[in-house]
């Protein structure tokens, strides 16, 4: 058997840290609830639908996701969904909430969602199709 070279050494440790950062990015980023996946459904000429498909490490009481929000481009809270327990082993997980009243002008919105412990995540952009 031969030994590995330096070269080949010192590549295995790059691509091993690279792998230990890129790992510990993807769990920090998941302290934050985040929204992966958003469909919209219009009911009424001003009433949407919105189906949320929500991302987080849950922990237990503590620490999960409790909320996601619809806001407007200027941050105006528009609708809330309160989520009232941890969902530990349902990851992703779909949340909806009807008869969000959305005024005729705007046409995008953003959804954030919220962890008890760490705050909101990233905010998804939503381009809204009318009927």
């Amino acid at each position: 058997m031969t030994r590995p070279t330096l070269e080949h050494l010192v590549f295995i440790v790059i691509f091993s840290l690279g792998s230990m950062v890129s790992l510990a990015d993807t769990l920090h980023h998941l302290d934050y609830a985040q929204v992966e996946k958003v469909v919209t459904r219009q009911s009424m000429q001003t009433q949407w639908c919105f189906d949320v498909q929500v991302r987080h490490r849950d922990e237990g009481w503590s620490h999960y996701a409790d909320a996601w929000q619809v806001l407007d481009s200027e941050g105006k809270l528009l609708a809330e969904r309160v989520l009232y327990h941890p969902h530990v082993e349902e990851q992703p997980f779909t949340r909806s909430l009807c008869n969000i009243d959305i005024p005729e002008q705007v046409d995008q919105v953003h959804v954030r969602a919220k962890c008890k412990l760490h705050g909101f995540g990233e905010p998804y952009l939503v381009h809204l199709k009318r009927s």
